[in-house]
């Protein structure tokens, strides 16, 4: 039988009157039906978050995901900067001052557990290191971290801080994408999903892993979970640049600059037939800052041209060789935010299989040895890198956040040496852009044991960071599973008082 028009034996049938009829129909009773529920206000209203508030999803062009786009309102901060240490430092032993566990060292008072996250509990302790008066407003912070500690008078300590989990996996995954579980985003993606970046040659979201590797959560700390891929942190470190960001040998520039312009024409030719096909658009303008990226990722990597005088501030050389290697990606960090770079993550610990505090600050036996050996590395650069962006100005327009999984506990585990984990008090910090200078938020027990004053959960503390980057935490969402699914879940107030 021929078939002059081409119809598919579908189409055939909604061109037939008894199919037209009942299409019709059917159709006719469903607006009837939406017009009733309307009527009797059943009709699913305008979409709305759990709280209540209409999302606001940024219009991004597919052809241009990294376009730089506005806040939901004006905040200062522009850029962000997140120090991220895996393994969870102790905060009795470092910012979280409590004269009571050196009236108590040694003894083990009524309401210790018996038995915490790794086995039997030992005695209180007192901390590792002296604690001393800090800068004017005379913080206390131990000698562990001193170079951290002549900036003190810039920071906003939060010392109320909770978590859900005392797992370092599933507390990476809690602090840096609001869940336990694995599969959503991370902080940075949801910031450069909202806001794109100022520069459309480098990455929007910059993950800088520690010399000794990934953290126990690996990628999914810099994933872009169920946004789009366009939002997931790009990895590389000092030592370590993008894979195949060289040009072969073979292939000299000019074949090189052909072959990419020959490239753009035929993706853009394909998208003139395809020019609703978002992920096509997605995967061209991925290319293309790909094909950037070769020329300006060595640029901003190579730090020959620093001077002599910001090297040795930084301390590349002079100490143990991973002091050197995390200081160069404090140095990149630094050069990354300068050329516009939304957000970079900074780590300072490594090793998804766990490190007792050889590899992280996860310091379960010998803490006065592995957490000075983690101090070693990490406290000179990332205070040489605070002072580098105060200097140059630009803590005017960048949050600079130093955070962890959790605490430590003020008593030792049964090895007598080291500290278990602590998900009822632990301590971060944020300075630069919109925040306080010099003040302390919140309190844990005289012991350091539990958040007793301001408590603050992981919730609060993300629903603050995007606060300060002019984003509203309970509106930025994204439709997954049938869910308006956001950073904070459906918990998390903005901690106003570490506001400037």
């Amino acid at each position: 039988m021929t078939n002059p028009e081409k119809l598919s034996p579908l189409g055939r049938r909604l061109l037939d009157r008894r199919g037209f009829l009942h299409t019709a129909g059917l159709s006719t009773s469903a607006l009837a039906l939406a017009s009733l529920l309307e009527a009797d206000g059943l009709l699913a209203a305008d979409v709305k978050t759990v709280s209540g508030k209409t999302p606001i999803r940024p219009a991004i062009d597919p052809s241009q995901p990294y376009a730089s786009r506005p806040g939901h309102f004006e905040m200062p901060a522009k850029q962000v900067l997140v120090i991220y240490c895996p393994g969870a430092v102790s905060h009795v032993d470092t910012f979280d001052y409590k004269p009571a566990l050196w009236e108590l060292h040694g003894q083990k008072p009524p309401g210790i557990p018996e038995v915490t996250f790794e086995g039997p509990t030992g005695n209180i302790a007192k901390p590792f290191w002296e604690f001393k008066p800090r800068g004017e407003t005379g913080k206390m912070v131990s000698e562990l971290l001193p170079h951290l500690a002549q900036h003190v008078d810039d920071f906003a300590f939060i010392h109320s801080l909770t978590t859900d989990t005392s797992a370092h996996p599933q507390g990476e995954n809690f602090m840096n994408t609001g869940f336990t579980m694995e599969g959503f985003p991370s902080f940075g993606a949801w910031v450069t999903y909202a806001l794109g970046t100022e520069n459309q040659e480098l990455p929007a979201f910059v993950a800088i892993n520690d010399p000794r590797g990934l953290a126990r959560s690996g990628k999914n700390n810099f994933g872009n979970g169920f946004l789009p891929a366009a939002f997931q942190g790009t990895d590389f470190s000092a030592a370590a640049p993008p894979n195949n960001l060289r040009r072969p040998d073979v292939l000299s520039a000019q074949e090189d600059r052909l072959s990419v312009d020959l490239l753009a024409r035929l993706n853009a030719k394909h998208l003139e037939q395809y020019p609703g096909d978002a992920d096509l658009a997605g995967r061209i303008a991925s290319y293309e800052l790909a094909g950037k990226m070769q020329t300006t990722v060595p640029d901003v990597m190579d730090i020959s041209g620093e001077t002599a005088a910001t090297l040795n501030a930084y301390g590349v050389e002079g100490g143990s060789e991973l002091r050197g290697q995390y200081a160069r990606n404090c140095i990149l960090a630094r050069r990354l935010l300068e050329k516009g770079v939304r957000v970079v993550q900074l780590f300072n610990g490594s090793d998804p299989a766990g490190g007792n505090g050889i590899t992280n600050w996860d310091s379960h036996a010998n803490i006065l040895e592995t957490h000075a050996m983690q101090a070693e590395i990490m406290d000179q650069p990332t205070a040489a890198l605070f002072a580098d962006l105060k200097q140059r100005g630009m803590l005017e327009n960048t949050l600079v956040v130093w955070a962890t999984e959790f605490g430590r506990m003020p008593f030792l585990q049964g090895n007598g040496t080291g500290r278990d984990h602590n998900p009822d008090a632990f301590t971060c910090f944020l300075a630069g852009a919109g925040v306080k200078k010099g003040i302390s938020y919140g309190e844990s027990d005289e012991f350091g044991f539990k958040a007793a004053a301001n408590t603050t959960t992981v919730y609060d503390f993300n629903a603050t960071l995007l606060h300060l980057m002019g984003l509203d935490h309970e509106r930025l969402t994204f439709y997954h599973n049938g869910l308006e699914r956001r950073l904070t879940n459906v918990h998390g107030h903005v901690v106003k008082d570490v506001l400037a």
